[in-house]
């Protein structure tokens, strides 16, 4: 009995070992799923979004070795009337307004700092467009017309196959990928899980087998669609996103702060929604857009590219918001009026012909509310018209 006793206690102690190896092994996969859980609760979010690194896989976007690029300022103005308000409404933790290269406006709201680098969310869409921009003008991909899988091939026998690059540029590819970030069950939500736990992206878009339309006949926002882009710009260089977008974007604007890329677990950059920079760094980036892609003296990005980049050109229903390559077109544009668009109130405006841009970040919990995306934007027209 006594050596039954024996053996039961070092089974006991076994199990107990085995229990602690798995508790450390799954720490920090277990840690990031419960941030995921809580990323957007009332008392969460606003630390949460200066904070991302804290709970996710990151990649560092070093802002290299160049001199940090003068921001000045300009003459201050009042921001017009209902700007308040709508700031409290909004939840905004952080507005820029600049003219003519010339800070006009800039304040933090809601606890944050100016040194906070926040979650840019959909807006590195935008920042992709741009690298994807310079990398077709240097001849690493040869067409936008080409499949996406000539540089992508793990997307044989996916959804995608028939896709061009033309098409996930303008999220036409006509995959089927639910985009409700209120259902927890959505493909998107199921996608930040995937990144939570360590998973890979790449296999994630690889197992959309669904679509719902021909690719090119039909609009639908499907944030996949921009991983796909990745997966383009990887397969066609034979580097990283993070790599590239750091030496071809971020250390030619001379960013006051080191930027950084959620991760999955293979060190894929989050392209779709992970980046993070602080205000004045995205209001660099802004800029350097507005000015047709040059910055500093420099063509950072071909000037046809924000062009046509900018332009309204995806099949978008008549009469409603339109979309170009990763960037927004505002309904009732003007030229030169278009936009990059976070979830959660993250917004670059550029007016062009006013020389205008506007940096909002936030944390706005109603973002999906009926009437939300257009009356920011008339905010956003209201303050460039009262410069």
């Amino acid at each position: 009995m006594r050596t039954f006793g024996k053996w039961l206690g070092r089974i006991l102690l076994a199990l107990v070992l085995a229990a602690a190896v798995v508790g450390v092994w799954k720490r920090d996969e277990i840690r990031r799923l419960m941030a995921v859980n809580s990323l957007f609760s009332e008392d969460k979010i606003v630390f949460n979004f200066s904070n991302m690194n804290a709970a996710f896989l990151t990649a560092e976007l070093p802002r290299g070795d160049g001199q940090t690029s003068e921001l000045r300022h300009g003459a201050e103005f009042d921001l017009p009337s209902g700007a308040e308000d709508w700031i409290t409404e909004r939840a905004v933790t952080s507005l820029l307004v600049m003219q003519g290269g010339e800070i006009r406006y800039e304040e933090y709201f809601l606890g944050t700092e100016p040194d906070d680098r926040r979650i840019s969310w959909s807006i590195a869409k935008s920042y992709l467009s741009a690298l994807f921009g310079i990398l077709l003008d240097e001849g690493a991909i040869a067409s936008m017309d080409e499949p996406v899988v000539k540089y992508a091939p793990k997307l044989k026998g996916s959804a995608y196959e028939t896709a061009t690059i033309r098409n996930v540029l303008n999220m036409a590819s006509g995959v089927t990928f639910d985009e409700d970030y209120l259902d927890y069950n959505s493909d998107i939500n199921r996608m930040g899980r995937v990144v939570a736990l360590g998973g890979e992206l790449d296999d994630f878009a690889a197992s959309l087998k669904d679509s719902f339309a021909t690719p090119g006949e039909t609009w639908q926002y499907v944030s996949i669609d921009t991983h796909v882009i990745g997966m383009v710009i990887r397969g066609a260089t034979g580097r990283s996103v993070a790599e590239l977008m750091a030496e071809k974007i971020i250390a030619p604007l001379g960013l006051e702060q080191d930027g950084y890329y959620i991760t999955d677990g293979a060190g894929v950059a989050f392209v779709l929604g992970g980046l993070n920079f602080t205000t004045r760094d995205y209001a660099r980036f802004g800029q350097m857009i507005l000015q047709n892609g040059n910055y500093g003296g420099q063509q950072i990005v071909p000037a046809y590219w924000i062009a046509w980049s900018t332009a309204p050109s995806a099949p978008t229903a008549p009469g409603k918001i339109g979309y170009g390559f990763q960037w927004w077109i505002p309904v009732g544009a003007h030229e030169g009026e278009f936009m990059g668009r976070g979830v959660y109130g993250q917004y670059l405006y550029l007016d062009q012909s006013r020389d205008v841009l506007i940096v909002t970040t936030g944390a706005d919990r109603k973002f999906r509310e009926k009437g939300v995306n257009n009356a920011n934007v008339e905010m956003f027209r209201k303050i460039a018209q009262s410069l």
